[in-house]
């Protein structure tokens, strides 16, 4: 829903910071819903505290899921830090039955103008910090080349960029930095790997008259039954979002999001997927929702040129 266009809106440059709770699915099965969302709910206020000393503000809570903004991305990165070490310190949670469950987060960061109503903060640098929490692993600071610029220098001496990668709803590939906020437990990164440009590549997607290109000027696509896909497959058995394929350093993958999977078929071997990825190579078609065995009529062909290995 989109925010309503009043007098109260106000435009600010904020920094936005999600944090999300890993490991709490584990602490609901053996403690039960009631016991589960208290120590939860502590962990949500122990993660305000660290807010509002470094002068933000808690925006909302979704879940196991804190947003919240400052004023600065300095502010914001020193509060991230503090948010990792609390749970590093203190992350685990002991069970009635004498077991532990170990509860961290992991948070994503980005800057950029806000529209602040009422209690809620709406804009694009909100949906792309938000996409910065999902790339991020258990226990990582994931954040884009927005805020590393805005760092002083000692703060941006503990970064390291560690990626070039679509992010969803975005055309453009996005630099994702890691800030490093445990110095002693650091591997290092060979700056070719990261840095260095994959080679331009390019994948073919034929279905009927329809021929897609994916590259790096379109690093993400989705097929599906839904007219809203970029390419629409009209089969029974596919979901309206199937699967999406993305181009990630030269090489494209297949991810598959749907409920009857997808089939892969290539040159050396058939594969299936469910709530899975695979490495698309060479030539050859996919199939959403009906096994090859069955022959389906709406294959999409593929084709990949330029790869790197």
């Amino acid at each position: 829903m989109q925010p309503d266009m009043n007098a109260s809106n106000q435009a600010s440059h904020l920094a936005i910071l999600f944090a999300d709770i890993s490991g709490s699915t584990r602490l609901y099965e053996l403690l039960g819903d009631s016991d589960a969302r208290l120590r939860i709910a502590d962990c949500l206020r122990r993660l305000e505290e660290v807010v509002v000393e470094h002068g933000g503000k808690v925006v909302k809570t979704i879940g196991d899921e804190v947003m919240c903004t400052f004023p600065e991305v300095e502010a914001a990165v020193i509060a991230a830090c503090g948010m990792q070490e609390m749970f590093s310190d203190g992350g685990i949670e002991e069970t009635g039955d004498g077991s532990e469950v170990a509860l961290s987060i992991r948070i994503g960061l980005h800057a950029g103008p806000t529209l602040v109503e009422s209690t809620d903060v709406f804009g694009d640098a909100v949906n792309v910090a938000a996409r910065m929490v999902a790339q991020a692993k258990v226990g990582q600071i994931i954040t884009t080349r927005v805020v590393i610029d805005q760092l002083p220098s000692l703060l941006r001496g503990n970064t390291r960029l560690i990626d070039h990668a679509p992010v969803k709803g975005k055309k453009d590939t996005f630099e994702l930095f890691e800030v490093m906020w445990q110095q002693d437990d650091v591997t290092r990164m060979s700056p070719d790997i990261v840095v260095r440009p994959a080679r331009r590549a390019q994948l073919t997607l034929r279905h009927g008259d329809s021929t897609l290109v994916v590259d790096d000027q379109r690093p993400q696509v989705v097929l599906g039954r839904s007219k809203a896909a970029d390419l629409t497959v009209v089969e029974a058995l596919a979901s309206r979002l199937h699967a999406r394929i993305e181009y990630r350093r030269g090489k494209f993958f297949l991810v598959d999001q749907s409920t009857n999977g997808t089939y892969v078929r290539n040159e050396a071997d058939d594969a299936f997927l469910r709530r899975e990825e695979a490495l698309l190579s060479g030539c050859g078609a996919i199939s959403l929702g009906r096994p090859f065995a069955e022959q389906p009529r709406e294959l999409v062909e593929f084709a990949v040129q330029g790869a790197s290995a």
